[in-house]
């Protein structure tokens, strides 16, 4: 099975949750224990082992936070 590794951009998140809502391991959440420059809880990956660099995530985010990368 394909490997993937998330990247985000966390100072322009804006938590809006999205990505979490496509992710098909669910993996994805709010690290509601970091505020970025924009005060907001980015998103941010729970078990990147788990990551098929399906490339959801990067897809669903309006802000384009988010860069996914193949193993």
């Amino acid at each position: 099975m394909a490997k993937g590794k998330v990247v985000f951009n966390e100072d322009r998140c804006k938590g809006c949750e999205l990505c979490t809502t496509v992710c098909p391991n669910k993996i994805l959440t709010l690290d509601t224990k970091k505020i970025n420059k924009l005060g907001y809880h980015p998103a941010t990956v729970t078990n990147p082992e788990e990551c098929i660099g399906c490339a959801l995530c990067a897809r669903m985010c309006p802000d384009c936070v988010i860069e996914v990368y193949r193993e």
